[in-house]
């Protein structure tokens, strides 16, 4: 029998899955459906028919400094598409060749000089990019693509409010509630039948289980009731599912970040929830798995944020 060698295998989860090939492994030769030769260490990449699609959302805090937990995280979770906040980068400047050198061939930037900035990168061809300003500022946060299957993939930023949780005296908290506002009205207005996922760093943490202490947190910017208010009112505009909980018991404390300033994070855990994905009602039977990849958070010169996956069933 003839041996192929296998260096590690990408198995995405989509129409399309993907194996790096090289000479350290070896398995059993078989009818591959195409071929075509990569650049850098890979030497073939495959193309097999798979029946689900995974999907990773991640604030990286800078993708200039976070390249490396990028690759990390592909080789050991294989997404289809990775949607990244905070790349903090101009379109210009944005390091497309290693992450093109890791099979994502299709990349929407929305981005601007060293703050905000969101991408989407996939595997699987985009179309449609769409980007939107919302309270008259042009900030890059928010943008949308079009999946083949379909599904409309909107990809967010929300402003993170400043300390002072006064619109009165606080402009950047004003601002925030003013974009959950805005979208809101935007949502209502939208056909609740399409099938569409929202994610992102929404940065608000609505549920007691969602930070590490409810009444501790009640005055601070990401938990006040005024801003989870203002998060419900936008995800009831859409109807919209939050699939992680849907997956993971509410009552089950859940969090996504974690400040730099505690010096053992892990043991601390004085984390908040404030990265989530939504899915539409029509879309919400396809979740197949949605959930926080805690360990990210301890790797070599982290984010703050840990990755939030969504797999769903074609």
């Amino acid at each position: 029998m003839h041996l192929l060698t296998l260096a590690r295998c990408l198995a995405i989860r989509t129409s399309h899955a993907y194996f790096l090939l090289d000479e350290t492994t070896t398995m059993p030769s078989m009818q591959f459906p195409s071929m075509g030769e990569r650049k850098g260490t890979v030497s073939a990449f495959v193309e097999l028919e798979w029946p689900m699609m995974k999907i990773i959302s991640w604030n990286v805090n800078s993708i200039r400094l976070r390249i490396h937990l990028i690759e990390k995280m592909v080789r050991e979770e294989a997404p289809d598409v990775i949607c990244l906040q905070e790349t903090k980068v101009e379109d210009k400047n944005f390091p497309l060749e290693p992450l093109q050198r890791l099979g994502f061939d299709h990349i929407e930037l929305f981005g601007m000089k060293a703050y905000h900035g969101v991408a989407v990168l996939s595997r699987v061809p985009l179309a449609n990019h769409r980007k939107y300003h919302w309270c008259n500022i042009a900030d890059a946060r928010h943008q949308s693509v079009e999946l083949p299957n379909g599904v409309d993939l909107h990809n967010i930023y929300l402003p993170a409010g400043g300390n002072e949780p006064d619109p009165k005296t606080n402009k950047k908290f004003d601002h925030k509630l003013r974009f959950f506002n805005e979208q809101a009205a935007w949502w209502s207005a939208q056909d609740i039948g399409q099938k569409r996922i929202l994610l992102g760093d929404l940065n608000v943490a609505p549920l007691e289980t969602d930070v590490w202490s409810h009444k501790q947190l009640l005055k601070v910017v990401s938990h006040t009731p005024i801003e989870v208010e203002h998060f419900g009112r936008m995800q009831q505009a859409h109807g919209w599912v939050d699939a992680v909980r849907a997956k993971i018991d509410p009552d089950e404390p859940l969090f996504s970040w974690w400040s730099y300033r505690a010096r053992d994070w892990r043991a601390s855990n004085r984390g908040r929830r404030l990265d989530h994905i939504w899915v539409t009602p029509s879309l919400a039977p396809a979740v197949k798995d949605a959930r926080v990849l805690v360990d990210a958070r301890g790797w070599e010169k982290p984010s703050d944020h840990a990755p939030v996956l969504l797999e769903l069933n074609r």
